[in-house]
This record gives C-alpha cells, sequence and structure tokens, in this order.
C-alpha cells in the first residue's frame, strides 16, 4: 500500500464535505435543508440502496482517515439510525426525510480529522530520532488537537 501523505487526508476531507452536502444538504431551507438521501427515501429501494451506500463510503473514509474508534462508533450510530429509520413504512420515511444522519456522521469524521495532528512518518522512526516529543509537544501546544496519527505506520 502507498504510503499516505497529508494531501490524501485533505482530500478525504473534502470528499466528504460533498457528500455531505449532497446528501442532507443539496437544497437549504433555513436552518434546514434537503438532499439525496431525503429525497429517494421516497422511492423504494432506490433510497435504501442510496443511503447504505453512501453510509458505506463515509465509513471507508473513515477507515482510510485512521479515525478513531469512538469516532467510528458514533457515525455507524447516526447511519444505523438514518438507515433503518428508512426501512419503517411511511412513518420511517418521515423521519428519514428530516433526520441528517450522513450529515452527522460527516461531521463527525471531519472533527476528527481536524483534531488530530498528522505526521508523515512512521512512529518506529519517529521515536528513534526523537522527533515523536517534538510531535507531542505540538500536539500539546495547540489545544484543538487531540491525537498524533503516523500515516507511514
Amino acid at each position: 500500500m502507498a504510503k499516505r501523505s497529508i494531501g490524501d487526508i485533505e482530500k478525504i476531507w473534502s470528499n466528504v464535505e460533498g457528500v455531505k452536502k449532497l446528501s442532507d444538504r443539496a437544497i437549504g431551507l433555513g436552518p434546514f435543508g434537503i438532499g439525496m438521501d431525503g429525497l429517494l427515501t421516497w422511492i423504494p429501494i432506490v433510497g435504501t440502496v442510496y443511503s447504505v451506500g453512501a453510509a458505506g463510503w463515509l465509513l471507508t473514509q473513515a477507515v482510510r482517515a485512521k479515525a478513531g474508534p469512538g469516532t467510528i462508533a458514533r457515525m455507524i450510530g447516526y447511519l444505523g439510525v438514518d438507515v433503518a429509520t428508512g426501512e419503517v413504512p411511511l412513518a420511517g420515511d418521515v423521519v428519514d426525510f428530516f433526520f441528517p444522519g450522513h450529515l452527522l456522521a460527516a461531521k463527525a469524521l471531519q472533527k476528527d480529522i481536524e483534531s488530530t495532528h498528522w505526521v508523515e512518518a512512521n512512529e518506529r522512526d519517529a521515536r528513534a530520532s526523537g522527533d515523536h516529543d517534538r510531535h507531542v509537544a505540538t500536539m500539546q501546544a495547540d489545544p484543538k488537537k487531540r491525537r498524533i496519527v503516523y500515516l507511514h505506520d
């Protein structure tokens, strides 16, 4: 597998932003929005296929971005509710129309990406060279950062 770069992580963040808007905010109505997920929920099978497909893609991006286990669990919760509500006839479709599961999952992943100090190296080499301590200090100096991820591990 090719080594990841910070550019790859930025691309994941950007792609997730696109899915967030397409799924739940294609049309903005004040604080609310409607997207493909809400519109397609009214078409049997098609809505489920879209919702499950977008959910799977978001989770794949989370794994590629080495998201933390708490973030992945939160995403699974949001996406599970989104997919499950669409399976309940009529009332579930109404809930799915208004519940922005893809948006919430995408925001959770983006927040995880933003709160990570990314390092284009592997941890073993960074510890051996003493760079790991510098990365820890950099992360601790920024109150928005919560963890370090070595992209070449």
